[in-house]
């Protein structure tokens, strides 16, 4: 077990400085996607800010057969390739298949289990035979205990690089609640914690074949998230949210990252 996990010049976990993982939910364009980490880059260098950048090339659980998915894994994998060789940041992208891990496996630098898939064994036993980071998404209907199994999935390997994702918790139909307690009970299995402040405001399928959420309630579950000590936060972002292709009712603007950074760093440095 590791309480710190070093990924491409970035180190996240427990008495370290809060780590920022951000982009856009799917990589809509390569123009755009390199545009946003663009920004994200340079805000971070301005800030001191540790930052990840993610995004997607398939989101391959959307709600409806209809709605956008991405580029494909070829034309994603470029892209992503070129925000980690230009702006020098870690990179960080979903996977869904055996496959997608070994090719994603040599592109980026960490992979991220979906949540509807983090008991999918030989999903998990092929991102940790990467060698990569594996960042393993809490499924929405599992406790923070039965997180234990996903581990040692991925450990089996000889793969020892996790990080640990909370996001939210299913609560009845259509809506989702964050609890706290996760985030002790996660670190609890030795590993740093995230805390995904975007996915965790989701209404699943609430809006009209997609999916709706509470994007305006992004920044108070982020500040709780890190009083609670979390290590790092997830948030998708986007310069207007209104015209995401993909989950924009749960995306913070990109203009208010630096006003939400600031207050996070400081809530960081008091419980840390």
């Amino acid at each position: 077990m590791s309480n710190v996990v070093q990924i491409n010049g970035v180190s996240i976990g427990k008495g370290l400085p809060l780590v920022l993982i951000a982009g856009p939910c799917v990589i809509e364009s390569h123009r755009s996607c390199l545009a946003l980490a663009r920004k994200l880059s340079a805000l971070a260098e301005e800030e001191g800010i540790p930052l990840i950048f993610k995004a997607s090339f398939d989101k391959a659980n959307r709600t409806s057969v209809d709605a956008f998915r991405g580029p494909g894994i070829e034309a994603g994998l470029t892209t992503l390739a070129a925000v980690r060789e230009r702006f020098h940041v870690p990179v960080l992208t979903d996977v869904h298949t055996e496959e997608q891990a070994r090719l994603a496996g040599q592109v980026v630098d960490i992979l991220q289990i979906p949540a509807f898939l983090c008991r999918q064994t030989d999903l998990l036993l092929a991102a940790g035979k990467t060698g990569r980071v594996v960042n393993i998404k809490k499924g929405q209907f599992l406790s923070a205990a039965d997180m234990t199994h996903a581990v040692a999935k991925v450990t089996s390997s000889g793969n020892r690089n996790i990080l640990l994702t909370e996001r939210g918790s299913s609560f009845g139909y259509q809506n989702l609640v964050a609890d706290m307690r996760n985030l002790p009970l996660l670190r609890n299995l030795g590993y740093p914690v995230v805390f995904d402040a975007t996915h965790s405001v989701q209404r699943p399928g609430a809006g009209k074949g997609a999916t709706g959420g509470d994007g305006h309630l992004v920044p108070h579950l982020a500040r709780a998230a890190v009083a609670a000590g979390c290590d790092g936060i997830f948030a998708e972002t986007h310069v207007n949210p209104a015209k995401a292709l993909s989950d924009g009712p749960n995306a913070i603007a990109y203009k208010h990252i630096r006003t939400l950074w600031r207050q996070l760093r400081a809530i960081h440095e008091i419980v840390g």
